[in-house]
C-alpha cells in the first residue's frame, strides 16, 4: 500500500490539465520559440501566453516577467544580481531568519565576497516585529528579502508593510513568493514588491520552471550569460515546461477561492481528530491553510520513521537533504529535539477528507505508544 501524501509543502501533484497544456510542445510542438521560422513562432506564442497568465496573477505587465529554472534560481539572481549591478552603491541585505534556504545561503554567500548580512529574527509565532526590521535598517541597505508565505510554517508575513520600511531607506524589496503565488491573492503594486520569484510546482505545475518578476528599472547583473533572452537571463526556454507553467497558473487563479476553502476545511478536519496534545508552530489565522506544523509536548524524538504509512516532513525538503534540524522552527525558539520531533503536513486540490481521518489516527496511534512509553 502507498503512504498517503501529504507533503504538499515539498511539490504538488502534477494536475491533469496542467499536463493536457504540456503535451503539444514535446514531440510534435518541438520547435526553439528563439528561431523565425513557423515552429518557433508556435513555440514562441506558447511561451507569451503563459508569461500573460504568470504576469496576470501578479497584477503586473507582462514584459516585466522572466522565466528561469524554479525559485532558487529566482532568489539567486533577484540577491546577486542586485548586489553586482553596475553602480550599486549599497552593500548590504536585510532578511528574516525563517527564510528559505535560497535565499539564507545566497545572502551568506554574498556576505563571504564582501556584503554586509543582517538576519532578523521573528517572534515565537513565526511573524516579525516591525520595529526589530526598522531597526536593522538604514541607507546602506541595498536590498530586503522576505517570504511572503513560510514554506515550514505556512505563516504570511506583513509585505506591504516590510517593503514600505525598505522603501523608506531606498532599499529594494525582494519577495520569495514560491509558496504563496497561486494560493493568495499578490498585487505587487499594492505590496510595494520590486523583485519576486515563484515556481511551477508549487501549484500543481511541472518542476524546473519558474520566473522573476523584475519592476521596471531594477538593474540587474544577469546570472546566466549567453544569448541575452529573457532579458539578460540566458538559455533556450523550455517551452513545455513554461506552457505548464502558464496553465497551472490559470487554473490557480480560477480555483483561488475553492482551494483556500478545501485547504482550511481539511486543517480544521485533522486539528479536529488529533486525540493527543498538539501544538501548532507558528500563527494559526495568519497563514495559509494547507501548510501544517506541529509538535507534541513530550515528544521528543523523530516520528517520520515512525508513521511509514505517511508521506510528510519534518522540515522543508532540503533541510531533509543536510540532516539538520529547522532552522525556521528553531529561529520559533524549538530545541534541536523538538524540532526533529515535529510534522510538516501539506496538502491540497487532491486530497481527501479519508485521508486526513486515516493520517489523524496513525497520528494518535503512535504519540499515544510513545507517551505510555514516557511515562
Amino acid at each position: 500500500m502507498n503512504p498517503i501524501y501529504l507533503d504538499y509543502g515539498a511539490t504538488t501533484p502534477l494536475d491533469p490539465d496542467v499536463a493536457a497544456a504540456m503535451a503539444p510542445w514535446g514531440v510534435g510542438g518541438f520547435g526553439n520559440p528563439h528561431s523565425a521560422h513557423l515552429w518557433g513562432y508556435q513555440a514562441k506564442a506558447a511561451v507569451e501566453t503563459a508569461r500573460d497568465e504568470v504576469a496576470k496573477l501578479l497584477h503586473a505587465p507582462p514584459e516585466t516577467i522572466a522565466f528561469t529554472s524554479g525559485a532558487t534560481e529566482s532568489a539567486n539572481w533577484a540577491l546577486k544580481g542586485l548586489l553586482t549591478a553596475p553602480g550599486q552603491p549599497r552593500r548590504r541585505i536585510v532578511t528574516l531568519a525563517t527564510e528559505h534556504s535560497c535565499v539564507l545561503e545566497t545572502a551568506g554567500y554574498l556576505e563571504s565576497i564582501g556584503a554586509g548580512l543582517t538576519i532578523v529574527p521573528v517572534r515565537a509565532n513565526g511573524i516579525v516585529d516591525l520595529g526589530d526590521l526598522e531597526r536593522a535598517l538604514g541607507e546602506d541597505v541595498a536590498l530586503v528579502s522576505a517570504m511572503l508565505v513560510n514554506n515550514e510554517i505556512g505563516v504570511i508575513q506583513p509585505i506591504s508593510a516590510i517593503a514600505a520600511a525598505a522603501h523608506k531607506v531606498g532599499a529594494v524589496m525582494h519577495c520569495d513568493a514560491a509558496q504563496a503565488f497561486g494560493k493568495i491573492p499578490i498585487d505587487v503594486d499594492a505590496l510595494g514588491i520590486d523583485l519576486l520569484g515563484l515556481t511551477a510546482h508549487k501549484i500543481y505545475g511541472p518542476k524546473g520552471v519558474g520566473a522573476l518578476y523584475r519592476r521596471p528599472f531594477t538593474r540587474l547583473t544577469p546570472l546566466l550569460h549567453g544569448g541575452g533572452q529573457e532579458d539578460g537571463r540566458s538559455g533556450t526556454l523550455p517551452t513545455a515546461l513554461i506552457a505548464g507553467l502558464g496553465a497551472a497558473a490559470r487554473i490557480a487563479g480560477e480555483r483561488m477561492a475553492a482551494d483556500h476553502d478545501q485547504a482550511l476545511m481539511l486543517r480544521d478536519r485533522l486539528l479536529a481528530a488529533l486525540a493527543v496534545p498538539v501544538v501548532v508552530h507558528g500563527d494559526l489565522e495568519t497563514r495559509w491553510p494547507g501548510n501544517l506544523n506541529l509538535g507534541f509536548p513530550g515528544i521528543n524524538r523523530p516520528l517520520l520513521p515512525l508513521l511509514p504509512e505517511l508521506a510528510l516532513s519534518s522540515g522543508s525538503a532540503c533541510a531533509a537533504v543536510t540532516g539538520r534540524p529547522s532552522h525556521v522552527l528553531t529561529a520559533l525558539g524549538l530545541s534541536d529535539a523538538a524540532a526533529r520531533a515535529s510534522l510538516r503536513l501539506g496538502f491540497g486540490r487532491f486530497t481527501t477528507p479519508a485521508e486526513i481521518d486515516s493520517a489523524a489516527a496513525a497520528i494518535n496511534r503512535i504519540v499515544h505508544h510513545l507517551a505510555r512509553d514516557a511515562a
